[in-house]
């Protein structure tokens, strides 16, 4: 029996989007895991942190909360991702599960110092990621999908990084040799980006953005895909 997949879910999409789900189905859909295939713990509502025992590895999804804030919800999610972290779990954050992950395991988390990323970015993969499981061989400027105010503005001690932008320096890093974050989202697609943007239309304005030529540039972003899948298959390998 193959064993099944964690998700952790740290918070609920915008409000304009919930019809099309939570984060763990766009999760799943993306990865490719069939429903029966993994198990949802919904910490920000309070459900109870299970053992860790069984799976095959644990993915942290985003959040419009911050980790800054310190919500108890989050202080003990953050340890029970430490404990699996250094018993060798695999992990993969996204967004504020990047975020929570590296506040889990001593690195930095803060307000980005230039405000919001938002839209269909390019990432710039590092040469550190050349023999990277998840971002090997993909090329080496590639899109994806991002929307956050805040960032991990320094990684944990013993991390690598592997990716970033030309707004966010850390967009990707590995901890040891089985535990991700992605500021990215590599589970939107161009629905779901182009309905953030519109959900963000007013704060967009009020920062001086324009939301029309973001929504216009947003792209498909195949690649960022791919490293969540990867993410599943090395997993999967390990298990």
């Amino acid at each position: 029996m193959t064993p099944h997949f964690l998700i952790l879910e740290t918070g609920q999409p915008v409000a304009s989007m919930r019809r099309h789900g939570g984060f763990p189905h766009w999760i799943r859909t993306a990865a490719g895991l069939p429903r029966d295939a993994a198990v949802v713990v919904d910490v920000e509502r309070g459900d109870a942190l299970p053992s860790r025992d069984g799976f095959a590895g644990v993915i942290v999804t985003g959040s419009g909360a911050m980790v800054t804030d310190r919500h108890d919800w989050s202080e003990r999610t953050a340890a029970w991702l430490g404990e699996a972290a250094q018993a060798g779990l695999p992990l993969l954050g996204i967004c504020y599960g990047h975020q929570l992950i590296a506040h889990a395991l001593g690195g930095e988390v803060g307000w980005h110092p230039r405000g919001r990323e938002m839209g269909t970015v390019e990432v710039e993969r590092l040469a550190s990621s050349n023999d990277d499981p998840l971002f090997s061989g993909l090329p080496e400027r590639f899109a994806a999908q991002a929307t956050h105010l805040q960032s991990v503005l320094k990684v944990p001690e013993g991390a690598t990084l592997l990716a970033r932008s030309g707004h966010d320096p850390v967009h990707a890093y590995r901890w040891r040799d089985a535990v991700w974050g992605v500021q990215f989202h590599p589970e939107f697609s161009t629905t779901h980006m182009r309905g953030y943007v519109r959900a963000r239309r007013d704060a967009l304005h009020g920062e001086g953005l324009c939301a029309t030529s973001t929504e216009r540039a947003v792209s498909a972003t195949p690649h960022a895909r791919r490293v969540l899948r990867r993410f599943v298959g090395f997993a999967r390998r390990r298990a």
